[in-house]
């Protein structure tokens, strides 16, 4: 994957290494890492004289013929001697300054290692984007004509000179105001432009060039001074500018200088020739800026909260923690009070969300406790945001940073703790791009590497979490001795540890919530008998009268539903066909934009959309009905049967925008709207103490589907959007639909039992050795031939059929199978989780695919459909 050279070398990058200075005889060439797709060797380049490289530099190199981004990895006296010194180019400029410590380095090489991942790759997840540019190809008209060109712009037709391919790239060219495109955003334009392309180079009507990388800078803005006193020799409104200068501690930006003033920049130009004041460039941070909030400070603890805290703070050194605290229980209360005697010993935070868009209130609370010192770092963020951002980490001084999972990778260099909340959520794991990591491993690997804990905050834990630090038998935070399923792994002879050490785990538990508020009551209502009853409509009586109820109290409440859109697809009632996306197989979701707007239909995969027909494709007829019910439908109807209710719907559809998460929620906080519809997002760490009613439209969505994690994930996210009810001082009440009454998940969400439900399920992953119990490694193997990659996948499993120490279950087409076109196929290796098995060279394998199929290696996977 990787020449193992570069973990040959920390010390090179720990150490500061000498730098090469002009005329010296050592450290006059590098080795690099280049930015290339296909390229994870080490290269070497020159220095040049003017420049002082460290090993962990970021650099711009000249690559064939771009310009690409690079990583210093070491100095060297002398270039190998397989290399001619003429053919050794130099290193074009420097992009970044380095900042990869020894711990730093040694965790991406971990990533790259375990993940199976080329170490560059993981490099550019870690880094914010812009810092590894490359040059782009370009082809622009030449102005006025050029040599042989001249006699075709002078006939009456020049193009009649041109072929098809050649003409239409010149009329694409002729249409851009500039003239000016990219040779690859042409490619997608014309088929086979290159050869156009290159026709109307050779008559000289185009010329081709390279763009330098655009890479992330610093934003500078000019800031004016005051230098002197307010003499005589000013006029009146010079003497006015002046005093404003003076009123604002004698500095102000320019553009704001101007805009109070109501000036120009020429009186600024005179004053500064007077000697009055300076004007001068200086940086401007790119931050994510939140509202202004009063300050907050530490609230009293519960005992459970208390105990919890003093765990914590005794701990020195690595620690893996496990937070259990139902919904409500103050587990944020927890985290904020851990760290900030940290702050103040000058160390720092890292705490981690599923999706920062969601959670604005947890950003909110640590802002109000913690000030300018928190920081936000996730991909919805400009580039320029993210780039500021992470060059704040690196100043060393003591702050929160608050991010999605590749902020695992953020570059705090004095960390005191990590904290994970809601470990269990399945948007810590990456499944594609390379490499398909989870946030959660990482954070574990990072965690040793620094020497801080590792808090893991949740309600309903991941079985690998509460396996790997309820096995340990720790003490909990009330004082009682948890094992919560050593019966079960004594029932079993599961007497292999995992790798950890019982003194590095502790399981922490905050049973109740605060105040002693009671978990609400769940009600199961069973959707068959209200089919029976003659009721028809998508919500049972149960939950209509409830919903009549709010509006009479003035209380809030939460609608969740599994899909987003309005119909999950549309069939014909005379034939039964059904309208299927044509580049991938699924049906089309019916999404409803607007009163009297044409109705559209869309996949929710690929993103393709078309109108709905009017008549049946198949058979003509013209009763096409819509089945399901998404966010949309179930808004629809909620307008119909009950017109006095407000509505907010919280989906991806409606959550596009930046801010558009806090926007919603505001409002709803406000008081604005007495309902929220939503999908999953409405599980996720929202802390809403008005809302007095949870309703689960339809909870078989979640129950049904081919996956051995199916019924871990219903219970998690029926059990999170259950607790976001009766968190204030009135009592809440949760109905949940269901047509499966009897199945165990919907059992134990009735009872808010996590410990049945996860000895439940722990037993019948053990009688399959899943994990916990077991390891995965999923092999998606896609093209767009469906013969080609098919063929492929067998010749894969046939070569690792030859191995005993792991199983191999596969080949198989995927749930489903086509996607944008392309056609999927997936080979799953299963083994035991104590020993790494001696796994196949990757490489070999990637060997047996052709160019056209592409192999995805997803360790640890969480989705096998």
């Amino acid at each position: 994957m990787y020449i193992n050279d570069i973990n040959l070398s920390p010390l090179a990058v720990s150490e500061p290494s000498e730098s090469y200075k002009s005329g010296a005889i050592l450290n006059r060439w590098v080795e690099v890492l280049v930015d290339c797709p296909g390229s994870t060797g080490l290269f070497t380049y020159r220095l040049p004289a003017q420049l002082e490289i460290k090993p962990g530099d970021i650099l711009s190199v000249p690559f064939g013929a771009q310009q690409l981004g690079a990583i210093a990895i070491r100095l060297l006296a002398q270039p190998n001697i397989d290399l001619a010194p003429e053919k050794i180019r130099e290193v074009e400029d420097i992009v970044s300054v380095g900042f990869f410590p020894s711990a730093y380095w040694e965790l991406l090489n971990r990533v790259a290692a375990y993940y199976y991942t080329p170490l560059i790759q993981v490099i550019r997840v870690a880094l914010p984007p812009g810092l590894l540019g490359r040059s782009q190809r370009r082809i622009r008209l030449v102005k006025g004509g050029a040599g042989g060109s001249s006699y075709l712009l002078a006939s009456p037709d020049p193009l009649a000179f041109l072929t098809p391919t050649a003409r239409q790239v010149w009329e694409l060219l002729q249409g851009q105001p500039a003239g000016d495109y990219s040779f690859a955003y042409l490619q997608q334009k014309v088929k086979s432009a290159y050869r156009g392309i290159r026709e109307l180079l050779r008559f000289g009507l185009v010329e081709s060039y390279l763009e330098p990388p655009r890479l992330t800078r610093p934003k500078l803005q000019k800031a004016v001074t005051l230098t002197g006193t307010i003499d005589s020799d000013l006029t009146t409104r010079q003497r006015e500018i002046l005093e404003v200068l003076r009123r604002h501690n004698g500095e102000l930006w320019q553009n704001e200088l101007l805009q109070i003033c109501n000036a120009s920049s020429s009186i600024l130009k005179t004053l500064t020739q007077k000697g009055y004041i300076v004007i001068e460039e200086r940086e401007v941070l790119r931050t994510e800026q939140g509202p202004a909030l009063a300050g907050d400070g530490a609230k009293s603890l519960t005992i459970a909260q208390a105990s919890a805290l003093a765990t914590i703070q005794t701990l020195d050194g690595f620690a893996e923690v496990l937070l259990h605290g139902v919904t409500g229980s103050g587990k944020t209360e927890v985290y904020l009070q851990a760290i900030a005697p940290l702050l103040n010993q000058g160390k720092s935070a890292l705490v981690l969300v599923p999706e920062i868009g969601l959670t604005p209130q947890l950003t909110d609370r640590f802002r109000a406790r913690f000030g300018n010192k928190v920081s936000v770092y996730h991909s919805a963020l400009s580039d320029g945001e993210r780039y500021d951002t992470w060059r704040l980490m690196l100043t060393g001084e003591p702050q929160v940073v608050i991010g999605t999972r590749s902020a695992v990778f953020a570059p705090l260099p004095n960390l005191g703790l990590i904290i994970l909340d809601e470990e269990h959520d399945s948007s810590f794991k990456q499944d594609s791009p390379i490499p398909t990591y989870h946030a959660r491993t990482v954070a574990k690997w990072r965690a040793e590497l620094e020497n801080c804990p590792l808090l893991l905050g949740s309600a309903t834990p991941s079985l690998e979490t509460w396996v790997s630090v309820g096995r340990q038998g720790s003490r909990g935070a009330g004082g009682e001795f948890l094992t919560p399923h050593s019966s079960l792994s004594t029932q079993h002879g599961l007497n292999a540890p995992l790798p950890l050490t019982a003194l590095s785990t502790h399981y922490l538990s905050l049973p109740e919530r605060i105040n002693s508020r009671p978990l609400p009551p769940v009600e199961i209502v069973d959707m068959r008998q209200e089919l029976q009853q003659g009721n028809r409509s998508i919500f049972s009586r149960s939950l209509q009268e409830a919903l009549q109820q709010l509006q009479e109290r003035k209380q809030q409440g939460i609608l969740f539903i599994h899909r987003r859109g309005h119909s999950t697809f549309v069939s014909c009632r005379s034939c039964g066909y059904v309208l299927e996306c044509p580049h991938c197989d699924v049906s089309l979701a019916y999404h409803h934009t607007e009163e009297k707007a044409p109705e559209l239909l869309r996949c929710h995969y690929c993103n393709y959309a078309r109108s709905h027909p009017k008549f049946c494709p198949d058979c003509s007829s013209p009763y096409l009905k819509f089945f399901g019910s998404g966010t949309q439908r179930v808004t629809q109807e909620l307008a119909r049967q009950f017109p006095e209710l407000r509505l907010i719907r919280f989906d991806s559809d409606t959550t596009r925008n930046k801010g558009s998460h806090r926007t919603l929620l505001t409002q709803f906080a406000n008081g604005e709207a007495d309902l929220l519809v939503g999908t999953q997002m409405l599980t996720k760490g929202l802390d809403l103490p008005q809302v007095t009613l949870v309703g689960v439209v339809a909870a078989d969505g979640l129950l049904n589907l081919s996956d051995y994690r199916a019924s871990e994930r219903a219970f998690q996210t029926l059990t999170q959007v259950a607790g976001r009810a009766g968190r204030g001082d009135d009592p809440g009440r949760v109905i949940v639909q269901t047509y499966t009454t009897e199945h165990q998940v919907i059992a134990a969400v009735r009872s808010h039992d996590y410990h049945s439900f996860s000895q439940a399920e722990l037993e019948q992953r053990q009688a399959l050795n899943y994990p916990p119990y077991g390891r995965l490694i999923l092999l998606r193997l896609s093209s767009l031939d469906p013969i080609q990659v098919q063929n492929t996948a067998q010749i894969i499993a046939t070569a690792l059929s030859t191995e005993e120490e792991f199983e191999i279950l596969g080949p198989a087409p995927a749930s489903i199978l086509r996607v944008a076109n392309r056609y999927r196929w997936q080979i799953l290796i299963k083994f035991a989780p104590d020993a790494l098995p001696q796994l196949p060279d990757w490489e070999e394998v990637r060997s047996l695919c052709p160019q056209s199929v592409s192999l995805t290696i997803d360790v640890d996977p969480l989705n096998i459909m």
